[in-house]
């Protein structure tokens, strides 16, 4: 309450009083034969030396002040409601440009330091793939030998896996060019047979002109094709080699966070205090949480593409079968674009191999699995895990893949959905809501949570402890 309403309030406190003081019902009576008393103070001025003539009470002045003070329900002018819209216009583009500002100097620091954020950012995520085994097999052995078995047994179903795929690929793709070349000759029987009469205002003949022009084209350019492998094959064994310092650097951090995450929040709790360590502790469970859930919902959506798409590909006898099952289940790791794509590619091959209406079949395999990915998958499992937008999943790997290429377009939705976390837990802050920590299930569910979070709950009381004592002392 301000100074101007306590003044306001006591002088409408004081006003009954004064007003049953001078009524005239309360005024002496005058005795006959006396004289009348004098005027009141507050009417006569006082005698009295160097006495004040007599003037509005400061009540009085306040009174007048605060009805001087425009009026809030007064109707506001034309010109003030322009300059509360321009001021708030202002305001949202300055933030506006804050955000774009802060987006691209994120973006630059990505590009300069890409090949030391790529291997860590590889690492965490298959650290959360890993993590649930390495934690069974930690409770029978030791913390570094569960972690070299968790990545022996994962790359040797890795290279099982392509031990499998390869052999396959190439016994089928040695007859790859005379599929292709027999499946543009079912083409032009079909177009031909459907446009005896003109299509369009195309005649049959025409069209037969153009397949046959394409069907040499592909003929002539399979040794510039070749011949171009060959030139470009310097450049993939540099590619290669910049591929494997990154393959074994990511081998490096994924064993040390098997062996060593759950030891990161006590750590960090002994260097940095309480305080810090409780905001990293929710921070990191909250990451955590989310970045695992989002692997383990998006490979449960892949596993479902796979086997449906590679299931219609294997009964209708296309080739590639089992590969392009395969690739339809990491390409689906990128939400939305992988699908559509490894999609489309099985019904190209479908077309060239089987004809158009076993690809037509396909087509409709791959629509309808896509259905049921957008509309029960997707929001089941992963909708609750990020909470994003499909417009911002869209624009991640958009983003993503220009910046970066396949791999910024796998990376892009998991950043976007930790950038959103982070955002999150520091607006819960700065209103001065009590974030809510995430240390698992308790049992060492995940490195940053679980056993963790025990471990600093009694490390922090530990030393709230010992920071008692010491004030005791002092005093």
């Amino acid at each position: 309450m301000s100074i101007l309403d306590r003044l306001r309030g006591a002088r409408r406190r004081q006003a009954p009083a004064e007003a049953a003081v001078h009524h005239p019902e309360h005024e002496p009576a005058a005795v006959p034969g006396t004289t009348p008393p004098p005027p009141s103070a507050d009417v006569q001025p006082s005698r009295r030396p160097g006495a004040r003539p007599a003037g509005p009470r400061p009540e009085d002045r306040v009174d007048a002040v605060v009805e001087m003070r425009p009026s809030s329900k007064q109707p506001r002018t034309r010109f003030g409601q322009l300059e509360r819209a321009a001021t708030a216009v202002a305001l949202w583009v300055l933030r506006v440009l804050v955000i774009v500002a802060g987006l691209v100097g994120l973006v630059w620091v990505l590009r300069e330091t890409w090949s030391i954020v790529l291997p860590v950012v590889l690492a965490l995520i298959l650290t959360t793939v890993l993590y649930p085994l390495a934690r069974l097999l930690r409770r029978h052995m030791p913390d570094a030998l569960a972690a070299l078995v968790v990545l022996l047994l994962f790359f040797g179903a890795i290279i099982g896996l392509f031990s499998v795929l390869i052999p396959r690929v190439i016994d089928q793709a040695s007859g790859l060019s005379d599929q292709v070349v027999s499946g543009f000759e079912r083409l032009q029987q079909t177009f031909v047979s459907a446009t005896q009469d003109g299509f369009l205002g195309i005649e049959g003949d025409q069209i037969s002109t153009w397949v046959d022009q394409g069907v040499e084209r592909v003929q002539q350019n399979a040794q510039t094709i070749a011949s171009s492998v060959g030139s470009g094959l310097l450049t993939g064994l540099f590619s290669v080699g910049s591929g494997l310092v990154t393959f074994l650097l990511v081998l490096v951090l994924t064993f040390f966070f098997l062996k060593d995450g759950h030891r990161f929040l006590p750590w960090l709790h002994l260097w940095t205090g309480t305080r810090v360590a409780e905001h990293a502790d929710a921070l990191l469970g909250r990451t955590w949480k989310t970045l695992g859930g989002y692997i383990g919902s998006q490979a449960a959506v892949a596993l479902v593409d796979a086997v449906f798409i590679g299931l219609g590909l294997f009964f209708l006898d296309v080739p590639f079968a089992l590969p392009l099952a395969v690739l339809i289940f990491f390409a689906a790791f990128i939400p939305i674009v992988g699908a559509v794509t490894t999609g489309a590619l099985a019904v190209l091959v479908a077309l060239f191999a089987n004809g158009l209406t076993n690809a037509l079949i396909v087509l409709g395999i791959v629509l309808l699995v896509q259905q049921l990915e957008s509309n029960v998958l997707q929001p089941v499992l992963v909708g609750k895990t990020l909470a994003l937008h499909p417009a911002v999943v869209i624009g991640s790997v958009t983003v993503g893949g220009t910046l970066f290429g396949i791999i910024g377009a796998f990376l892009a939705v998991p950043i976007a959905a930790v950038g959103t976390v982070a955002l999150r837990y520091v607006r819960e802050a700065v209103r001065g809501e009590e974030p809510q920590k995430d240390h698992g299930d308790g049992d060492g569910s995940a490195p940053m949570g679980g056993e963790t979070g025990k471990k600093v709950d009694e490390v922090s009381k530990r030393k709230d402890a010992d920071a008692r004592d010491v004030v005791d002392q002092q005093a």
